[in-house]
């Protein structure tokens, strides 16, 4: 398997995360967002949307982080990223769909660039925007978590694979996090498994 990347990319963080979890051995071909190489005719006729991450998973590339979670969870079922029961696993998936539909367009670096590029906003708007965005998503998150250590309950689900490279996030933009000290916890209980640090920003080749 070949997973393009860039190492601040939520998205490919996510994929990264599952992959370690499920124990799959992959190559690691960064992408660098900030240089445009997501717009190089090469990558771009491996993801035609021109963004990270991409997996090739023996000529035939998987686009779109949630499609390629759900893949690998549906390929690699050991151990499950989603809980038994229907219920359970609406729970789960409200959660990763929360971070994913909600917070995340929101505050990608295309949006943050139009911004910025195109409607004339300043650094310290952009940032208020972004900040806005977490905090509305992490209000309601918080109240979603049960009890722990992770998103939901004793194993680590899909919602702890969205919601920790989205905590990330907002460490990076200096978003405060004092009102939600159940999204905290979860955070530092995956920060002990190896799967989550192998896969942190800070321990990829092309972190800068």
């Amino acid at each position: 398997m070949k997973l393009y990347t860039y190492f601040r990319s939520s998205a490919a963080y996510r994929v990264r995360i599952a992959l370690n979890l499920k124990g799959v051995s992959y190559e690691s071909l960064p992408v660098n967002l900030v240089k445009g190489e997501q717009r190089e005719a090469g990558y771009k006729a491996l993801n035609p949307q021109m963004r990270v991450p991409s997996l090739d998973i023996g000529g035939t590339p998987l686009t779109q982080s949630p499609a390629i979670l759900e893949y690998l969870d549906e390929a690699y079922p050991d151990p499950p990223l989603l809980p038994m029961g229907a219920l359970n696993r609406a729970t789960v998936r409200a959660i990763a769909s929360l971070i994913a539909c909600d917070i995340h367009p929101l505050n990608n670096s295309g949006t943050l660039a139009y911004l910025k590029n195109r409607l004339g906003h300043d650094q310290a708007a952009a940032d208020e925007w972004y900040a806005h965005w977490v905090r509305e998503g992490f209000e309601a998150i918080e109240s979603m978590l049960g009890p722990g250590p992770y998103a939901f309950g004793s194993k680590v689900t899909m919602a702890d694979v969205y919601l920790v490279p989205q905590v990330f996030n907002a460490r990076r933009f200096n978003v405060p996090l004092d009102a939600y000290p159940k999204i905290v916890a979860v955070d530092a209980a995956c920060a002990d498994l190896k799967a989550f640090q192998d896969a942190a920003p800070a321990n990829q080749p092309d972190a800068a």
